[in-house]
């Protein structure tokens, strides 16, 4: 089972996992309000019967241990009784504002704000009616108590604490996930500098011995294997810088990339060209400058996959508003379908049968990481090629 490989199904499943729970809380919670709104209803209903046996012609002795006992028992609900025309007889647990408006509250006041209040509670509940004989009636409007107001909110505060919670799980999961993967990839490029490190000294011996050898004094072959020693010492540079910040000098980048092109160009197909176009005098840029052109091979080296042979690498150099130089690199390659554009910079990702899929992860690690830069893809046509841009602060 390849967890990694198939998370867009994991993170489906927790979703869909993560909703059941949320709604089965939700359903609950309702349930729970609904009988308590019953209940409440009933204390109301319990409320009216003893209000009606107080004021009734059954009036008795027993009519303080009623008011006792089950009027003050209900409390926790803002009530307020009316006559039919709705004219306020009396109310209870309904809160005063001590002023309005820097004013204390006047009778007319008071008035009013009850009858806001009983427009909520018509809003909330139909009325209780009580029989108050033949032709009279009055009528009990209330509003929930706080306590099942509370309740109606819960669910959607745990559903936002339960969010919260599982983004910042997520979070701490993909920073964990991120830094075992940095590690590991860091452990990999050291090991692999260490490695080159035997074979390049014997290869330089080599060429030392072979330059003694009078057979090989005119020979354009030595000439050549030091360029590639020199390129496998700057690789196995890059491979130690990984990991650690590396030391950030200002160059200037049309030079670093005639270099790294005259190298590419050389060591590819005659059929596909590369040209540099831009302004060659443009600010200077601190960055790594064995990092940089690892980054630039490698957006090439896929160009180069891309076209199958021929076609035209241009890397197009820009300043932008005096601080930012903008480096596009077009190929007019198979180019990328939109499926796999947001996908490119993954670890592992890779549409061609050979390679790791690491190139462009590392592109962006350093461009990003290291010199605090942009790269992205700034347009690709399936069948005419793409644009890869860079984005690098100026000095």
């Amino acid at each position: 089972m390849n967890i990694y490989a198939d998370r867009s199904k994991y993170k489906i499943i927790i979703v869909l996992v993560a909703l059941l729970i949320g709604s089965s809380s939700v359903y609950y919670t309702n349930y729970l309000v609904t009988r308590l709104a019953q209940r409440e209803r009933e204390q109301i209903q319990l409320y009216a019967n003893a209000y009606r046996f107080i004021v009734g012609p059954e009036n008795n002795e027993s009519i303080d241990f009623v008011f006792q006992e089950v009027i003050r028992a209900i409390d926790i609900f803002p009530v307020i009784l009316t006559s039919g025309n709705d004219t306020i007889i009396n109310y209870r647990n309904v809160k005063m504002p001590a002023s309005v408006e820097e004013l204390p509250i006047t009778d007319e006041r008071k008035q009013s704000f009850l009858k806001d209040e009983l427009e909520i509670m018509k809003e909330e509940h139909s009325p209780i009616k009580i029989d108050m004989g033949p032709g009279q009636s009055q009528y009990i409007y209330y509003r929930n108590s706080y306590l099942l107001s509370q309740l109606q909110y819960y669910p959607y505060v745990q559903l936002t604490v339960i969010a919260v919670f599982a983004f910042l799980a997520y979070l701490a999961f993909s920073y964990s996930r991120t830094a075992e993967q940095n590690q590991v990839w860091v452990g990999l490029a050291k090991e692999t500098a260490h490695q080159l490190g035997t074979p390049l000294s014997s290869l330089m011996a080599w060429i030392e011995y072979f330059k003694t050898d009078p057979k090989f004094a005119d020979d354009e072959v030595i000439p050549e294997l030091e360029k590639d020693v020199e390129r496998l010492e700057m690789i196995t540079a890059r491979f130690s810088n990984i990991g650690s910040m590396p030391t950030l000098k200002p160059e200037n980048l049309y030079d670093i990339l005639e270099h790294i092109t005259a190298y590419l160009q050389r060591r590819i197909s005659s059929k596909i060209k590369i040209h540099i176009k831009g302004d060659k005098n443009l600010p200077f840029v601190n960055i790594n400058k064995h990092l940089f052109e690892w980054v630039i091979e490698n957006i090439c080296k896929n160009a180069v996959d891309a076209m199958s042979g021929s076609g035209e690498i241009t890397i197009n150099l820009k300043l932008l508003n005096t601080n930012k130089i903008l480096i596009d690199i077009t190929d007019n390659g198979k180019g990328i379908s939109k499926s796999n554009i947001t996908r490119v910079f993954e670890p592992g990702f890779s549409t061609k049968k050979r390679g790791w899929g690491l190139g462009l992860t590392l592109a962006k690690r350093i461009i990003e990481n290291y010199h605090s830069g942009k790269i992205f893809i700034k347009q690709s046509e399936i069948n005419k090629g793409t644009t890869f841009r860079i984005v690098l602060n100026a000095e």
